[in-house]
């Protein structure tokens, strides 16, 4: 039997080794990312399929842990690949590995509405091929750990006694709320999926979010949102004025900040370096509001690996903001709301099917 990604999570934890499965068309590519993790301790490459086809006869042999998986190939492409592992295998984990383009993008969203748990961006033109694996080792071995490294460690009764209950009143916000800024990577598209088109057409207050992304896929990523949501959902570029109704999404390869200009409150595009190996990276938009709205803000950080988010969410919470965590079983990766709650900063955790409802109750307090 197959075992659950939180059995998965427990054997690593113990010492057992994370079992990859590479599947390219291209010799060269399957050459270069098992280079790339050939050095790794606790991954081991375990098997090579060229096509779709022969990808779901490996897993069913093999049974790897993890899939690394092309979106585009010939006969079965990455996406149908992606269709019917998620329905046969549906505990092995997947990372897609698309290219910097428009079209890299949308496939990229698409394969993880299917069910694609995160994604490496090939971006290898003129560059050596030691430069190569290096940059692939540097972007697809954390994605692959993530999944197995042992989780922020938080008490069951810390979590139950965090978690609203259902269909009560939630204590109020500290102070009124002016403006909910999210936070989240991994899980992040589908996550806010489900958050913003529940959000009504009058939302009353502006909404920022950093979602860690590269370029191109931040607008796709926008535009995606925008047609399936209520509220206006939009790229943050410089001087984007912040609104009542209107979510900002940080351009990848940018930090997001807000400042003052005369009577508006803008975005800025900040191309300082990366923090927390992130760019856009929250705590960066997190430190940009301390001054702007001080208690007035709902910081809400979701599913995602690493501590980005932290150090912010702390000095907003010692200005009196409210701070929400996603919950545990909701999350793809609890890192980055995980230590939120182990921190102590959380007002309430939340599932992921309240967190809309929970954003709402905050705003209307």
């Amino acid at each position: 039997m197959r075992m659950s990604p939180a059995a998965q999570v427990g054997a690593h934890s113990l010492g057992r080794t994370a079992r990859v499965l590479i599947v390219d068309d291209s010799i060269a590519t399957r050459r270069l990312i098992s280079m790339a993790m050939s050095s790794e301790g606790g991954i081991e490459v375990v098997g090579y399929a060229p096509d779709g086809a022969i990808a779901l006869e490996q897993v069913e042999k093999l049974n790897p842990d993890v899939v690394t998986l092309d979106i585009e190939m010939p006969q079965m492409d990455g996406l149908e690949t992606l269709r019917r592992l998620k329905k046969q295998f549906p505990g092995v984990r997947v990372i897609m590995l698309s290219s910097l383009t428009q079209r890299g993008g949308r496939h990229t969203l698409e394969a993880l509405s299917l069910g694609a748990d995160d994604y490496v961006a090939k971006n290898n033109d003129g560059v050596s091929f030691e430069a190569s694996i290096e940059a692939l080792r540097s972007e697809l071995i954390p994605k692959i750990r993530q999944f197995f490294d042992a989780q922020p460690r938080v008490s069951p009764a810390t979590v139950r006694r965090l978690a609203p209950p259902s269909g009560e009143a939630f204590r109020p916000a500290h102070r009124p709320i002016r403006i909910v800024a999210i936070g989240i990577s991994t899980g992040g598209p589908n996550a806010l999926a489900d958050v913003l088109p529940r959000l009504p057409a009058d939302f009353p207050r502006p909404i920022v979010i950093t979602q860690h992304m590269p370029p191109t896929f931040t607008r796709l990523l926008a535009e995606r949102l925008d047609a399936a949501s209520k509220i206006r959902v939009e790229e943050a570029t410089n001087g984007s004025v912040v609104e009542p109704g209107k979510a900002l999404i940080a351009a990848g390869s940018y930090h997001l900040r807000l400042e003052r200009r005369q009577s508006d409150i803008v975005a800025v595009l900040d191309d300082g370096p990366p923090e927390n190996s992130c760019k856009p990276a929250v705590d960066v938009m997190y430190r940009s509001l301390v001054d702007l709205y001080g208690s007035g803000v709902l910081a809400v950080i979701m599913t995602g690996m690493g501590r980005d988010g932290l150090a912010g969410a702390e000095m907003l919470k010692k200005q009196g903001a409210s701070v929400v965590a996603q919950d545990r079983d909701s999350s793809v990766v609890w890192g980055m709301p995980g230590h939120i709650v182990e921190h102590g900063l959380a007002d309430q955790v939340v599932a992921l099917n309240r967190m809309s409802e929970v954003i709402l109750r905050y705003v209307k307090s």
